[in-house]
């Protein structure tokens, strides 16, 4: 909304700082950090109220959860998506089909959580959203936002996709370009879900994806940066840093109430929001691949699940404790906040490999 003021600028100057998407990146990290801080306690209390006996506890986790974390409150993404909303569309171009693109899916997949997390706090059990249903809602959502990006993008680079540590290796995926995209977001959804476990957990790990994406799509989208580095351009892709500055800003207000012990859950709102919103941008900036690398603390969540299920299903041997893996080191007798702490380790690291992608070619 404030990039529309530079319209002025041939009789106002100082409106030209609002072209700059760093200084509007700021703004958005400091918009969505002021607005969930602020907004943040009456929304805890609001929800209490309501859901009065809070998220339920699965009775088959750690025993030790079912003491310390029974009658928090969910649905704290509600908090999370209401700072990235009001800082996208205070600071962002809204010009830019990019952006509407990622905070709309944003917005629908927040939606699906929200359902899902009603369901579970109505009925107090941690079963909600039918599984299936869940998904193709998903999937259909991604496949829609994933055939915008393409139609949005230049040709062949529209359904190509980038070969990390390449300089000039790009696959044309043709048509497959829009289900493989599809299936990013929604893994990437579900996988920050799974990582979502333990207090301060999985919002510190989205924060430091949201802000390496954030300089990634800022690189991508300036053809004078990307050129120097080798790496494809990608026109318009650099406002999306403005989204992921909200994203950080609205990380850090919610890590405020969520640092143990949790006054508030994110819950299936906030992490498949968060997760959907990272995996669209790395679709848009064509970086599926690097989102491997960089949301690499995910995927090893999510893998944990898979192997766990596969390996019972077939020969009725768990290779974990329990799934996900954060469970698993609970188990082992690792303290919370030790889990937790060298997990956002983890990511950090995880997070500079995949940034190192942008010169290793």
């Amino acid at each position: 909304m404030l990039y529309w003021l530079t319209e002025f600028t041939p009789e106002l100057p100082i409106f030209n700082i609002f072209r700059y998407i760093t200084f509007r990146s700021g703004g958005a990290v400091l918009t969505a950090l002021l607005f969930v801080f602020l907004f943040g306690p009456r929304i805890i209390k609001s929800l209490r109220i309501r859901q009065g006996k809070g998220q339920p506890i699965r009775k088959e986790g750690p025993e030790r959860h079912l003491l310390l974390k029974q009658g928090t409150p969910t649905m704290g993404g509600l908090m999370i998506l209401s700072g990235v909303t009001v800082a996208v569309l205070l600071w962002g171009n809204l010009r830019n089909p990019y952006v509407w693109v990622v905070l709309l899916l944003t917005l629908v997949y927040g939606a699906v959580g929200l359902y899902d997390d009603y369901l579970k706090v109505t009925k107090q059990s941690a079963e909600g959203f039918r599984g299936r249903i869940k998904v193709i809602i998903e999937g259909a959502a991604a496949l829609i936002a994933t055939a915008v990006i393409a139609k949005v993008s230049e040709a062949p680079l529209s359904t190509e996709l980038a070969i990390p540590f390449f300089k000039f290796i790009e696959i044309d995926l043709g048509w497959f370009f829009i289900p493989f995209g599809a299936f990013i977001i929604v893994g990437a959804g579900n996988a920050v879900n799974l990582t979502d476990g333990l207090d301060g957990l999985a919002i510190v790990p989205v924060m430091i994806a949201a802000a390496a994406f954030g300089f990634i799509s800022y690189l991508v989208g300036n053809v004078v940066f990307a050129d120097y580095l080798q790496i494809h351009f990608v026109e318009g892709t650099g406002e999306l840093a403005v989204v992921c500055g909200a994203l950080v800003g609205a990380g850090l207000g919610f890590l405020w109430f969520n640092a143990p012990p949790a006054l508030i859950f994110m819950g299936d709102t906030g992490s498949l929001a968060l997760g959907g919103a990272i995996g669209t941008i790395a679709v848009a900036t064509k970086h599926e691949l690097v989102l491997a690398i960089v949301g690499g603390l995910f995927v090893l969540e999510a893998a944990s699940v898979i192997v766990q299920v596969t390996s019972y299903q077939l020969f009725g041997v768990r290779v974990f404790r329990m799934a996900p893996l954060h469970h698993h080191f609970e188990q082992k007798g690792w303290p919370e906040s030790t889990v937790v702490i060298r997990f956002w380790i983890i990511a950090v690291v995880l997070a500079l490999a995949g940034l190192a992608t942008l010169k290793l070619r």
